[in-house]
């Protein structure tokens, strides 16, 4: 198996979507169907209630579930195209402070990676769940991904 440098890919993934560098987000870690991205409090991310725009939430959630999909597929994302189909997400309390979201691919990968290869098509859920600095859970997120190859 190829050695993976998740560290390269972390760093590579934060600067590459222009909103969610535009908020600042910033990601923290990405592994093997795990993805850890901040959303730190700004002005700019604040709703009328000075607390987390739920916009700003599902951002930083989103990207959180494509960290974990980068993760899993890290050694084949030159023949894929990902697609976030549908997301659902719950705001549980009020959203205060810097926002951590840890996303976890709740499937196997190597069923994942089985069903791309016989299919040429697999979809697939990232749960994601978003603290605030005391560690309460403030939403969950569930993300379905669908990816497939791409033409030869």
């Amino acid at each position: 198996a190829m050695s993976i440098d998740y560290a390269a890919i972390a760093t590579g993934y934060n600067g590459m979507i222009p909103f969610a560098t535009h908020i600042g987000l910033q990601v923290k870690t990405i592994g093997p169907g795990v993805c850890t991205v901040v959303l730190p409090e700004a002005p700019t991310t604040m709703n009328h209630v000075t607390s987390q725009h739920a916009g700003a939430l599902f951002t930083v959630g989103e990207s959180a579930s494509g960290g974990a999909f980068i993760g899993t597929f890290a050694e084949r994302m030159g023949e894929i195209t990902p697609l976030a189909q549908s997301a659902e997400i719950a705001y549980k309390k009020i959203a205060r402070g810097d926002i951590t979201a840890n996303a976890t691919l709740t499937a196997d990968p190597a069923q994942l990676h089985k069903e791309l290869d016989r299919e040429g098509k697999v979809r697939f859920n990232v749960g994601v769940a978003l603290s605030d600095p005391e560690g309460t859970v403030v939403a969950e997120m569930v993300v379905q991904w669908y990816v497939r190859k791409n033409a030869a």
